[in-house]
């Protein structure tokens, strides 16, 4: 997505919406000094801004360890190929820093209303994104890899192949999880 397509006024636009956070995320940081672990969650955001632009998406807000995502709709399959590819690049990170923490994703596809939003009298204004979807996406049950059966109808028959029905609600997953 380009800076004029994120920008702009408030309007509905349909999106692939996307969280993505660290498990064990907590727990692993209590062990790192502060400056450590800016230094890995700065690392991190390179990470995760990295596959997310090279696939056409956005990063509408870091929170931490979170982070919520944006694709455009006709980029689903890319969406669905970075995120399997950070989830590699992160966890191999991770694992190599001997942190427990794995990536969770999360991913929908709704209309959301986008746009700037902000405190607009101190400059503060951003791109973001609110709505039902953007808490459905959030809510989607997994401890790993999860894609609703909303944006699962949107992939290629190729890229569909990559996951499997999980129920209840239902989900889809990728093919080698054992349960989310």
């Amino acid at each position: 997505m380009s800076h004029a397509e994120v920008g702009g006024p408030r309007e509905p636009r349909e999106l692939v919406i996307v969280f993505i956070d660290l498990s064990t995320f907590t727990v692993d940081a209590r062990g790192v000094d502060d400056t450590r672990l800016a230094e890995m969650v700065a690392d991190y955001y390179e990470r995760v801004g990295g596959h997310v632009a090279d696939a056409g998406g956005t990063v509408v807000k870091f929170i931490g360890d979170g982070a919520l995502l944006v694709f455009p709709p006709a980029q689903v399959d890319a969406a669905v190929g970075a995120l399997f590819a950070l989830r590699e690049d992160v966890d191999r990170w991770l694992a190599a820093e001997r942190w427990g923490s794995r990536l969770v994703v999360k991913v929908h596809c709704g209309t959301v209303v986008a746009g700037s939003f902000g405190a607009r009298a101190r400059g503060e204004e951003r791109f973001d994104i609110i709505g039902t979807e953007v808490n459905v996406t959030a809510r989607l049950p997994t401890r790993s890899f999860a894609i609703s059966p909303q944006a699962f109808r949107r992939l290629s028959p190729t890229t569909r192949q990559r996951f499997k029905k999980h129920t209840p609600p239902i989900t889809y997953i990728p093919v080698d999880e054992r349960h989310p």
